[in-house]
């Protein structure tokens, strides 16, 4: 008779990522026209499970670019500059600025 193998489901782990829930972050993204500019904008923030409080897209067709905004709450400095440095990475995105501001 063959062995019966058991498995264990743990509980997720907590949540180790920092945060600071009174500093709201923006990024001003400018990119190229492409349909792939604006998924590779949201994955940085997607894959660490942010969920933007505020997203805007505008084509900018006589420049052939598309400006993004998105603002993010709870982020740390560290986390923001990275993300800031990892969307300046991206091949379709021209530039990135950040701004932050406090919020209640």
């Amino acid at each position: 008779m063959p062995a019966v193998q058991t498995v264990s489901v743990l509980p997720a782990p907590a949540e180790t990522r920092a945060t600071d829930p009174g500093r709201c972050v923006t990024f001003a993204v400018r990119a190229d026209a492409d349909p792939g500019a604006l998924p590779r904008v949201l994955e940085l923030f997607a894959k660490r499970g942010l969920v933007p409080t505020a997203l805007r897209s505008e084509l900018l067709p006589e420049a052939g670019m598309l400006d993004i905004s998105v603002e993010v709450v709870g982020m740390v400095r560290a986390e923001s500059d990275h993300v800031a440095n990892c969307l300046r990475a991206i091949p379709l995105v021209g530039h990135v600025l950040t701004a932050e501001r406090t919020v209640a």
